[in-house]
């Protein structure tokens, strides 16, 4: 069997137990490491997993072909995976990932229109089942673990705080755009707690409803509003700028323009804080499973993609941070909370998308533990003295603001979203 000797050549950590169509078991042993169980239904699935396994993984699980064997989980069989993927490699993946790297300009061209077809497919889903995992506040970006020990509400508001802090909201009534808003949370977060006046901008319909109730409820639509736009058709002066999981989006040959959107929108000594997901080991391409089903357009850029962009717009970076870990954690809570919720998700959906969003969340933990993914956060003025000259004044404002705040997101209602079961 052709992929008996894929395996036996590509096994070198831990051990792997393979139950074949046939009916055939066979063990693969490394070295010292995980123990897991993989079993595949049909000669299709196997056959698949030799010439774009990228691609043919996920969906062989999302169709039942491929499943952990009993006494193994989805994720001991893809950490296992991973980790052997990433030390051994697979040939028929290099020739894939070649092609992948030649059709990426065109894979990630997001014109207006295009862009917005992208974020439906993802963001426009049933909103209910964002509730059902994510954070009160929704906050559907990494989070912020300071010690590792937090919750996802502690982390999540220990998230905004420390990128309030970055964009120096030192005065009330700072006019602030927020570029890909989501529900709002960010938003009405730097309203309430620093009295800045927010415009959230979003693709997403359905985001864009719930953050307008959201701001309704909590008394802030005198400050905070919400619009449905493209970050390119922004024209008006801000004196903050933010963007959290939003860059993903924008597509490589299109960050030139991005960076020249916010350099057009800073007023003189405006700044701006981008987070988004990156790469430490350089430029490469999205994987095709997570292009097909979760974000099309999709990517997730090295940071010496994104500087020469930064450097051509005549933006001063003067603040670049790598968090490193906290989003595999972000992702784990949010993994065990699906799974503790999947049949009310089920109920919404079918078997089928349960799965395929099960295996979008373990694959993206262990991008982030195995695969070299970090987030970046990035800070952005025009002029070279707008800020302090050390990075004290972020943790002044950080522990100003704990001091102040006495109704975190995970007690008060003021997040205007309720848990639902």
């Amino acid at each position: 069997m052709l992929f008996d000797r894929v395996l036996s050549r590509m096994i070198r950590r831990g051990t792997l137990t393979v139950r074949f169509p046939t009916g055939t078991t066979r063990i693969y042993r490394g070295t010292d490491g995980p123990t897991a169980g993989l079993e595949l239904r049909t000669p299709r699935a196997e056959r698949r997993l030799l010439t774009n396994p990228g691609l043919a993984f996920g969906e062989g699980y999302m169709d039942g072909e491929i499943a952990p064997l009993p006494g193994s989980s989805l994720f001991d069989m893809m950490d296992l995976l991973v980790i052997n993927w990433m030390e051994q490699g697979h040939v028929g993946e290099r020739v894939m990932e070649k092609v992948r790297w030649l059709r990426r300009h065109v894979d990630q061209l997001n014109p207006a229109s295009r862009a917005r077809r992208n974020v439906a497919h993802h963001y426009d889903l049933n909103g209910r089942l964002y509730a059902l995992f994510l954070d009160r506040d929704r906050q559907y970006s990494c989070a912020y673990f300071p010690t590792g020990n937090e919750t996802l509400e502690e982390a999540q508001l220990l998230k905004k705080r420390h990128i309030a802090a970055k964009l120096r909201l030192d005065r009330p009534d700072l006019h602030v755009l927020d570029i890909g808003c989501g529900w709002g949370g960010m938003a009405l977060h730097l309203a309430r707690e620093h009295g800045a006046r927010v415009t959230g901008i979003t693709l997403s319909t359905e985001q864009l409803e719930v953050a307008r109730s959201r701001a309704e409820e909590a008394g802030l639509s005198g400050r905070v509003t919400f619009e449905l736009m493209d970050y390119r058709d922004w024209k008006q002066p801000v004196d903050r700028i933010v963007s959290v999981g939003m860059f993903e989006h924008v597509g490589i040959d299109h960050y030139r323009a991005f960076f020249r959107t916010l350099r057009g929108a800073l007023k003189e000594d405006g700044v701006a804080l981008i987070h988004a997901i990156g790469r430490s080991d350089g430029p490469g391409s999205t994987n095709p499973w997570i292009a097909k089903y979760i974000f099309p357009g999709g990517y997730s850029p090295a940071l010496s993609e994104v500087l020469p962009a930064v450097e051509k717009s005549g933006l001063w970076a003067t603040d670049i941070e790598i968090l490193r870990l906290h989003y595999a954690q972000t992702l784990a809570h949010w993994r065990r909370r699906f799974a503790a919720n999947r049949d009310a998700i089920q109920s919404l959906y079918d078997e089928r998308f349960c799965r395929m969003f099960e295996f979008y969340l373990v694959g993206s933990e262990l991008a982030f533990r195995h695969m070299g993914h970090m987030n970046w956060q990035i800070q952005l003025t025009r002029k070279v003295d707008t800020l302090p000259l050390t990075r004290d004044y972020m943790r002044e404002a950080e522990l100003k603001t704990a001091a102040q705040q006495t109704k975190p997101v995970a007690q008060g209602s003021s997040a205007g979203l309720r848990p639902q079961a």
